[in-house]
């Protein structure tokens, strides 16, 4: 059981803030043909800083002769401005680094994409095209818009029955500042979504709005403008937290909020890790998620422990044994799916050998969802891993290869992104960055293999910040 004591009560759900909305993270992207990917598992992309040039000697210099080097000063005006438009107010934003080059700020030198930002909490929303938008809050509150969009930018959005020809294009996206103009300061807000409402940016692709917004008391700052102001205005708040571990040690925090934040904390992600789930599966695929943090298996059964367990139109026959398990499951599932924030997995997996013949058996697991930092970095690019100043990186599970057609595919080639079940476990994270501060991965072949060659592959990290002493 984890447990928190707050010495503010109303903001028992300030230990979401903890994983996801305080720290600023870091993205860098070599390649000029390569995807640069940022996320949030838990609210929305506020880009604070980006460069597209060159900082340093060392930074995506490997294999680089020093002339290319030399220029530490070289940076392209606009980047930022490129970054915030393309990925604020959204949870997943891809965009390709050959989009920025034009003026070259520094002619022979190796530039790469640098993007810091932060995971803002915020009511996520997305309305097809030739629909209405609700944007609505709590009585006492309004509306403030983070961010809106209308366009595409990838193939799985509202495409239920439409032609290829239409969603084919996901080079398609605009800011729609009429969201904000219509709602900003409003209980509840309706947007119309057609392209008599936004200029269509991309004729004959089928689109939607993608809205970011908070609801706030109309004496809360707005964080648009609070940016500075939210300095002297913060709370102070002491967070107590524990583990049923073994050797685990109450972790004492304490921490600056401004009051924005502290009004739009959440408790969804340490109710997501208070509880054990359990999946039973008789037969084909077993699906472990979580909604906020990432997979902790903990127990697994591939046999039988009782007579009643998927025996649906079983014999009776096929059900005695009920002291049937095969060894080394655990591990299985351990290895595939610790660290992930979704699993699916064929039961063909851990059928490495029939430990009672004749008895049908099914798939048994428990697994706890925790918190913890999700990464993924796409290839040809720098994982960086970093915690704050006194603690140290934990790697739960990390993942090379690809599950999913979606992630890590910015206009990508087919070919690329079809092989859908190319994923290999890797604990060279692991080895690389536990106990350290901050740790830089460089997502390539030639570090961890190739599962799969010709696919566009990425890499999947889950890890904690724990002070040292106390990590699982």
């Amino acid at each position: 059981m984890q447990f928190c004591k707050i010495s503010i009560s109303v903001l028992a759900a300030i230990c979401l803030l903890l994983s996801t909305g305080v720290a600023t993270e870091t993205v860098v992207t070599c390649n000029v043909d390569t995807v640069h990917r940022l996320s949030c598992d838990t609210g929305v992309i506020s880009v604070q800083a980006a460069l597209y040039g060159r900082a340093d000697s060392e930074t995506c210099g490997e294999g680089r002769p020093q002339s290319q080097l030399a220029n530490t000063e070289c940076s392209q005006e606009g980047t930022a401005d490129v970054l915030k438009r393309r990925c604020d107010g959204k949870m997943v934003c891809e965009v390709s680094v050959n989009v920025f080059g034009a003026p070259d700020p520094c002619v022979g030198t190796f530039k790469y994409l640098q993007t810091n930002y932060t995971c803002l909490p915020a009511i996520h929303h997305v309305t097809c095209e030739h629909s209405l938008a609700y944007l609505d809050c709590d009585e006492g509150q309004v509306i403030s818009v983070y961010g809106a969009t209308y366009g595409r930018y990838d193939q799985t959005t509202c495409t239920y029955r439409r032609p290829a020809s239409q969603i084919q294009n996901i080079d398609c996206s605009q800011p729609a500042s009429g969201v904000s103009d219509s709602c900003n300061g409003k209980n509840r807000c309706v947007v119309k979504v057609d392209n008599s409402m936004f200029e269509d940016p991309c004729v004959g692709t089928y689109k939607y709005l993608e809205v970011a917004y908070i609801c706030e008391y109309p004496s809360t700052i707005p964080m648009e403008s609070a940016k500075s102001k939210d300095k002297k205005k913060t709370t102070i708040v002491a967070v107590e937290c524990s583990r049923n571990q073994p050797g685990s040690s109450k972790i004492m925090f304490s921490f600056r909020l401004s009051t924005t934040l502290l009004l739009a904390a959440t408790c969804s992600l340490m109710t997501a890790v208070v509880s054990t789930e359990r999946v039973i599966t008789c037969r084909n695929v077993q699906r472990l998620s979580c909604d906020s943090g990432v997979i902790g298996v903990q127990a697994t059964l591939y046999g039988r422990a009782d007579k009643e367990t998927c025996s649906r139109g079983i014999r009776r026959s096929q059900l005695a044994n009920t002291e049937c398990s095969l060894k080394g499951t655990l591990d299985i599932l351990k290895t595939r799916c610790n660290g992930k924030t979704e699993c699916e997995l064929n039961l063909k997996v851990v059928r490495t050998s029939d430990p009672c013949r004749g008895i049908s058996k099914y798939l048994e697991t428990n697994y706890t969802c925790l918190p913890a930092i999700h990464l993924v970095a796409c290839q040809d690019s720098l994982a960086l891993l970093h915690c704050d100043e006194g603690q140290v990186i934990f790697v739960y599970g990390a993942d090379f290869g690809r599950r999913d057609q979606t992630t890590c595919n910015f206009q990508r080639p087919a070919s690329q992104i079809k092989n859908d079940a190319c994923t290999r476990p890797t604990g060279k994270v692991a080895d690389s960055c536990n106990g350290k501060n901050s740790c830089t991965i460089r997502v390539s072949n030639s570090v961890f293999g190739n599962p799969c060659v010709g696919t566009y592959k990425y890499l999947e990290v889950a890890y904690i910040c724990e002070y040292p002493g106390v990590i699982p």
